[in-house]
């Protein structure tokens, strides 16, 4: 007589924890691949429509056929492509930098801040005075402060990224449940156990809508720190374009960093998909 085996309980929510990852991921990439071409044809028809409302010459004011013109179609646009390509690569590895920093060390303050609340009082209205300060204007000052150029790159990404992460990370540590903290509290768990099993998972979803909004932030203050220091990348070659009057490439650029802000952005949102189904507060749920 054959047996059945029947798959522990365990296995069961294991396979159906997996297939609902899966399932979460798969609408999440469908959409952002939708938005993204939504987003596109969008842009597309804005700049068409701007270029005609404004009436700017055509010397100046490139269409998009003619940036399709000077990445794919002209004698030297394979030369074009691997020298875009190549500032990109620049510009994306002085964004991730700028991007670490700033997240690590807002994630970092605001742990600080929810585990000794004294320190939020002092510190957070400090920040945000800062905040206002306009990142051009500490940009000087931070050149002469730091002279490595991975520092300033992280300096100048990093304030960018700081102030919106900190802010929503150390809002979603606050809305903790209260009954959870005091379980943790009930069998003897200190705060820093309360904020990594209870803050921490609450906190993930204002956590990555910041990060959403702070990735094309990065993308900006690295373009920043080329223009004024490093006089390589995209940052610089926009101005520099703009300076020798080659409007083609100039538009080609800021096509190229638009869609790398968009992908990147997509890209997070994909990210934050997987890790709240996993993680995040309703995790269980799903």
């Amino acid at each position: 007589m054959a047996t059945t085996t029947v798959p522990a309980p365990a296995e069961v929510h294991e396979n159906r924890s997996g297939a609902s990852v899966a399932a979460a991921v798969g609408r999440r990439i469908g959409v952002s691949v939708l938005t993204l071409v939504i987003s596109s044809i969008v842009l597309v028809v804005a700049w068409y429509a701007l270029l005609r409302v404004l009436a700017i010459d055509e010397f100046i004011g490139k269409r998009p056929v003619d940036v399709y013109r000077w990445l794919v179609t002209d004698e030297d646009a394979a030369v074009h492509r691997s020298d875009v390509g190549g500032w990109l690569a620049t510009t994306l590895a002085d964004s991730a930098t700028g991007f670490a920093a700033g997240v690590v060390g807002a994630v970092v303050v605001a742990s600080l801040f929810t585990v000794l609340r004294p320190l939020e009082f002092v510190f957070m209205p400090l920040a945000m005075m800062l905040r206002s300060v306009p990142l051009v204007a500490m940009a000087p000052i931070i050149g002469m402060t730091f002279h490595a150029e991975w520092l300033r790159a992280a300096t100048i990404g990093g304030v960018v990224v700081f102030f919106p992460v900190l802010v929503n990370a150390a809002i979603g540590l606050r809305s903790a449940s209260p009954q959870a903290l005091d379980v943790i509290r009930v069998n003897g768990g200190s705060r820093w156990t309360a904020l990594r099993l209870v803050a921490v998972p609450t906190a993930l979803p204002n956590l990555f809508a910041a990060i959403r909004i702070s990735v094309p932030g990065a993308v900006i203050g690295a373009m920043l720190y080329e223009w004024l220091f490093s006089g390589r990348g995209l940052g610089a070659e926009i101005f520099r374009a703009n300076a020798q009057v080659q409007y083609s490439k100039l538009w080609s650029i800021v096509v190229v960093v638009t869609f790398a802000s968009i992908l990147l952005y997509t890209l997070v949102s994909i990210v934050e998909t997987l890790v709240l189904t996993k993680w995040g507060p309703d995790a269980g749920r799903r």
